[in-house]
């Protein structure tokens, strides 16, 4: 079987990425490499099992897996059914009907009656979004009312059990950093050396194949069977879910491989090409040769300029030796040194561009977080939190608070401004740091901030888009039309802090050199001063 072809089972528009119960087999090669590739006892997969063996055949429970498009619960479930059928009834998609006039929501309402008449469990395979339509539009109340209940996070009853993908993410933040533990699978199952169907494939048909796509379609395997260069394709990953909200299928994963290996140019220029794949359309927002710095600046120049460079040459020997050949833009370049970053790959070139690739942003983000889901009370990590409460969030609360107001002091907090005077109210605004454990942090797309302001309890969830914005604020940046989906979160927060100043007795009136201070010291006495 040609290697290419093998690598096809990845692609979405593969009749191989949504597993169903054929009745005839479309190849037997094919199927063996899909079946190779599946990652088997997930850690949701692992949680379905357990429901399902401890079913007895009486059980009139029904078992919802529910999550999006692409996830896997198709084959999850098309391989749970060849083994509890004889206990279990299965509807592997909620979003198929038994006739062609009848709807998908019709379709459940006559599923759930079945079951109630039935003896047997139920399991249901369903799409968040489909759960959320029967909710509304379904006939059967009981599940209607549980669906409810589960997408509101309330709890459900027992004879009604919700997994979920979403509960399962792809990207888990831990006190080492961060892991991915699906996708660092599956990368491998893809390269290993021993044991793997697929590199078998590639070295029968590597001494084969000479032509220039071949050539190109190897080297891209070689480079993906590297340790660095998958280290640096998980961090993507991880970066586009933090900074794009881009959640990881089993599908889009797949799909991404594929493009990656088997696209038009080599590796590390598919990998920021952008394309069809919803991977690779945010990860093209990160494309190192966007950079501009003055390392980076120098190489580009010198290298359109053909100037020598003994070391640089020896690089360039060396990746031919691979297979990567007849590179002339920079920008390539660029892109395959940030794929090796995280290696030495037998040549010391590319880690002249480690610091112009660095990750700094990443790294704070996930200290905070660390901070906020695993604080123990120790005095380390209450400095720390401290430090990003006064330094990071606060001032950068007080800065864009007070963009239009700069004269005011570090206590001082603009309330509204009318003709010409500044009215202004002084707050403490402090870290709540003992409410931080009341918030579970189960995401790793946020993080929930607690402060004080006069006593008055105010929380807002951090991603890390916010703490990028915030810190741009603290050294000076003032946010614009860009930013509006990320400044809207301290948008809101600013407002219930001008709710609090509103409730003082104290207001202050800025204009000029000038300060006037208003106190309300009775119901119906007012003390000025500074007039």
């Amino acid at each position: 079987m040609d290697f290419r072809t093998a690598l096809s089972v990845m692609s979405k528009s593969s009749p191989y990425a949504v597993s169903t119960e054929r009745s005839t087999v479309l190849s037997t090669d094919l199927d063996a490499v899909k079946k190779y590739l599946y990652i088997e006892d997930s850690d949701i997969e692992t949680d379905f099992k357990k429901v399902l063996n401890s079913l007895s055949f009486n059980d009139k429970k029904i078992i919802f897996l529910c999550g999006s498009s692409g996830d896997g619960k198709s084959e999850i479930l098309t391989r749970a059914k060849k083994n509890f059928l004889s206990k279990v009834n299965f509807h592997l998609d909620a979003t198929h009907s038994f006739h062609p006039n009848d709807s998908a929501i019709q379709t459940l309402d006559k599923l759930f009656l079945e079951f109630s008449e039935n003896s047997k469990p139920l399991v249901v395979g369903i799409n968040t979004g489909m759960l959320g339509n029967y909710a509304k539009e379904g006939a059967v109340s009981e599940i209607k009312k549980s669906a409810l209940a589960f997408l509101d996070k309330e709890s459900t009853p027992d004879n009604h059990i919700f997994l979920d993908f979403e509960s399962y993410p792809k990207f888990k933040i831990t006190d080492d950093g961060y892991e991915a533990d699906f996708t660092h699978k599956l990368l491998n199952k893809i390269t290993q050396a021993e044991g793997n169907l697929i590199r078998e494939i590639y070295e029968r048909n590597r001494s084969v194949n000479k032509d220039k796509s071949s050539k190109r379609l190897h080297a891209n395997y070689e480079l993906l069977s590297q340790p660095a260069v998958q280290k640096t394709i998980v961090e993507l990953l991880f970066k586009a879910r933090l900074m794009h909200d881009q959640f990881l299928t089993a599908r889009s994963l797949l799909d991404f491989i594929f493009t990656l290996l088997a696209g038009p140019g080599y590796l590390f220029d598919n990998l920021f090409a952008g394309g069809d794949n919803e991977l690779l359309s945010k990860i093209t927002d990160f494309d190192p040769a966007h950079l501009r710095t003055q390392k980076i600046d120098r190489f580009i120049l010198a290298n359109d300029l053909a100037l020598p460079d003994n070391e640089f040459d020896e690089f360039k020997a060396h990746i031919e030796s691979i297979g990567i050949e007849n590179l002339t833009g920079s920008h390539s370049y660029l892109r395959l040194f940030y794929v090796l970053k995280n290696g030495d790959f037998k040549n010391t070139y590319p880690s002249k561009f480690i610091q112009d690739f660095n990750e700094s942003l990443i790294e704070k983000y996930i200290n905070i977080y660390q901070l906020h889901r695993s604080y123990d009370g120790s005095s380390i990590q209450r400095k720390a939190l401290k430090d990003f409460y006064k330094n990071s969030l606060s001032t950068a609360i007080r800065k864009y608070n007070n963009r239009n107001a700069p004269n005011l002091g570090k206590s001082h907090y603009l309330i509204s401004e009318l003709n010409g005077y500044q009215l202004a109210a002084e707050l403490d605004i402090t870290a709540d740091i003992k409410r931080i454990t009341q918030f579970s942090t189960q995401s790793p797309a946020s993080f929930t901030a607690c402060i004080k302001v006069e006593n008055e309890l105010l929380s807002i969830p951090v991603n890390i888009n916010l703490l990028n914005l915030m810190q741009k604020i603290v050294d000076g940046y003032r946010p614009n039309k860009h930013d509006k989906n990320t400044v809207v979160l301290l948008d809101e927060l600013i407002a219930g802090i001008v709710k609090v100043a509103n409730k003082l007795n104290t207001l202050h009136i800025f204009k000029s050199n000038q300060h006037i201070t208003v106190k309300k010291v009775d119901e119906d006495e007012l003390k000025v001063s500074g007039m």
